[in-house]
């Protein structure tokens, strides 16, 4: 004999994505395998081996972070500068992926550094590019091009219509203003 209200599932409700389900295990299974690692690794090298290789691993990451950064503001700078677009991320080694790589390397564990390393290795790091290209220019259309990159040409058409880019200057005016009203309106 059931005592409570019957449960029924809602039939308007969305089925959960196969990424909402494994995304979470993945990232569990995957900090099981972290530790169970550092602590086989601290077995057999110690305890003070595991917390240098991990202070190290933080130093080094925040300088790969650093570097990255400075790269990708001195491309900026230089851009905006010279006036022309910034150049294609291909070309100068890219910033992307050498800062994951980074931030990667400062996460406490040993599978997360070998991850770093393979975001680091240039060779890696261009297929690595190119297949998140791929997967981008799938999924929300990322169309890279000579000028850095763009996302098609639903956001290009703006450009094209006005390639001068006028500004055309104007004041907006509401009719249904009240002029007791003590809030600011838009012309103040």
């Amino acid at each position: 004999m059931m005592t409570g209200p019957e449960q029924q599932t809602n039939p308007t409700r969305p089925k959960r994505s196969r990424a909402r389900t494994f995304v979470p295990l993945g990232i569990a299974a995957w900090l099981v395998l972290e530790i169970w690692l550092l602590t086989v690794v601290a077995e057999a090298a110690g305890g003070f081996a595991v917390f240098l290789l991990l202070l190290a691993g933080v130093v080094v990451g925040a300088a790969v972070i650093k570097r990255a950064g400075r790269r990708a503001w001195q491309n900026l700078s230089r851009s905006m500068q010279s006036g022309a677009e910034p150049r294609d991320p291909g070309e100068g080694g890219g910033s992307s992926f050498t800062m994951l790589g980074g931030l990667l390397l400062m996460m406490p564990g040993l599978i997360s550094d070998v991850a770093a390393l393979v975001c680091l290795f240039p060779p890696t790091r261009a297929l690595l590019r190119g297949r998140a290209e791929a997967v981008l220019r799938r999924r929300v259309g990322y169309v890279p091009g000579p000028r850095g990159g763009g996302f098609g040409p639903g956001f290009e058409q703006d450009r094209l219509r006005h390639p001068e880019g006028k500004v055309i200057q104007g004041e907006v005016v509401r009719d249904d203003e009240d002029p007791r009203d003590p809030r600011p309106s838009c012309r103040d």
